[in-house]
């Protein structure tokens, strides 16, 4: 992998574990383990690197809902494919929360100018949402159904950090799915 591509991994998984305030350059170095002047001719600033972690995070959320697109038989299907990611990444999301609603919280929380690069990926979800529900033939409230559930979701993630329990999860990601298809029927 090129150092470039390798930086970006590093930052985009310590942007995760520690945030992004709590990351520095130093420690993105050691990841990697480069110097930091190597470190410095890929990025001259901590922006370029979150600017690069933003686009990796936003290239995997399209690619992972077009695979949800060919995956999923119906749009109530696909929809629940959104639910269950809670499931498949609940280990890393009661240690560390949402990686997408954790970075946008905290650039908010910062005012940093990097918040609405980050708050397009949950655009994406809404977006997406908002189609499948349409598709189920609830074209007027769409839009507040996809919000619902991403708004759902986000408090899920949270209060799957704050209880790390896994029965929480599958419990409300059921109770979910159950919702969807009352949304479908």
């Amino acid at each position: 992998m090129p150092t470039r591509d390798s930086i970006i991994q590093a930052a985009d998984t310590l942007f995760y574990e520690r945030g992004f305030e709590h990351t520095s350059f130093a420690d993105i170095a050691d990841a990697v383990k480069i110097s930091r002047g190597n470190f410095y001719y890929h990025f001259k600033a901590k922006d370029e690197i979150l600017a690069a972690v933003i686009a990796l995070r936003e290239e995997r959320t399209r690619a992972m809902l077009q695979q949800w697109e060919t995956e999923g038989k119906s749009p109530a299907e696909r929809v629940c494919l959104f639910g269950e990611l809670l499931v498949r990444n609940q280990t890393q999301i009661m240690r560390h929360g949402c990686p997408v609603g954790s970075l946008s919280t905290e650039l908010a929380k910062l005012r940093h100018p990097g918040r609405s690069e980050a708050n397009a990926i949950l655009g994406l979800f809404r977006v997406w949402l908002r189609e499948q529900f349409q598709e189920m033939g609830r074209e007027a409230d769409a839009d507040a159904l996809a919000l619902h559930l991403l708004a759902r979701s986000q408090g899920v993630a949270v209060l799957a950090q704050s209880l790390r329990s896994k029965e929480f999860v599958q419990h409300e990601v059921d109770l979910m799915s159950a919702w969807v298809a009352s949304c479908a029927a």
